[in-house]
């Protein structure tokens, strides 16, 4: 009988008060999802989920599909662990940045989500791709209109909320397609530049075009 589970579990418990055995699981956890994770987006970007099998991402990144299982129950729960995760941290940047209205310009955090997606290039590639999830960007535009619909009412009582609706579908569309043609042409520009580009269109449009 195999008694190695349960020998790590007894190690687990005595070394945890110093730190170093949970440490490593997590670091192990951390890096075999990363590797489904790198080996899911580039699957993505070649067919939609549905043709995706646990089988052909375990193959990609060299790991036992029982490893797979022990994360996941299946490939579409382990996409939507990662759109949560990616929600949750585009709520934090929503939280921390100051009200963009207030004051008076959207730079800050625009900056703050051009860097994040950068830095989640792979992942958005993929979602924002032809086999992408719309449903996923849906509740993206949603997560950041809620906010952004909260700001506006604070600042004008009495505002038009229908023009904003208007107002928010042509901006959060445009900015995404910038966002898509950002990252599809191997990111030239940097975050800031891009954050810089996104505010002086927002706030400007085509008078934008138009300076020297």
């Amino acid at each position: 009988m195999d008694f190695t589970g349960e020998k790590e579990t007894q190690n687990v418990v005595s070394t945890k008060d110093n730190g170093t055995m949970p440490k490593r699981i997590d670091r192990r956890v951390r890096k075999t999802k990363s590797q489904l994770r790198k080996g899911l987006t580039v699957l993505l970007q070649k067919k939609p989920i549905k043709d995706i099998t646990v089988r052909e991402l375990s193959d990609l990144v060299d790991i036992n599909r029982g490893t797979f299982y022990l994360h996941y129950k299946d490939i579409y729960d382990m996409l939507s662990e990662i759109e949560e995760e990616m929600f949750r941290d585009v709520n934090q940047i929503i939280n921390e940045t100051p009200n963009p209205l207030a004051a008076g310009t959207p730079l800050p955090f625009l900056e703050k989500m051009f860097t994040y997606l950068s830095d989640n290039s792979d992942l958005c590639i993929a979602l924002l791709g032809e086999n992408g999830d719309i449903a996923f960007v849906d509740k993206l535009k949603s997560v950041v209109r809620t906010k952004c619909l909260y700001d506006w009412m604070s600042i004008h009582d009495n505002s038009n909320v229908v023009a904003f609706e208007y107002f928010y579908s042509f901006i959060v569309s445009g900015c995404i397609g910038l966002l898509s043609s950002w990252l599809s042409n191997g990111e030239k520009e940097t975050p800031k530049q891009m954050a810089t580009l996104a505010e002086q269109i927002i706030l400007h449009g085509i008078a934008f075009f138009n300076k020297k």
